[in-house]
């Protein structure tokens, strides 16, 4: 797999304390940094819902002059998919 490199500055305090994390560990500074971010990423995207997600995406509301309820209204989907006999809802 492909990576990128990317380099951050960080205080002395935090390099010691992310050297001894690794050391610690069996590690090397760049997993264990990987990992945060990775955690810290994880953590972010979980507060979003697909709703959220949707709405920044601008999705919500793209169609014009549509029903407000068309994506939740059953009767908007009559004929939409499926076999065309015999499949009455």
């Amino acid at each position: 797999m492909a990576t990128d490199r990317i380099s951050i500055r960080v205080n002395p305090q935090l390099r010691r304390g992310l050297h001894e994390q690794a050391s610690l560990n069996g590690k090397t500074d760049s997993d264990v940094v990987r990992e945060a971010l990775e955690s810290y990423l994880v953590e972010r995207g979980s507060s979003f819902t697909c709703y959220d997600l949707a709405l920044k995406a601008g999705l919500i509301g793209a169609a014009r002059n549509a029903p407000r309820d068309l994506s939740t209204s059953r009767k908007h989907f009559r004929g939409f998919g499926g076999s065309k006999r015999g499949n009455s809802r």
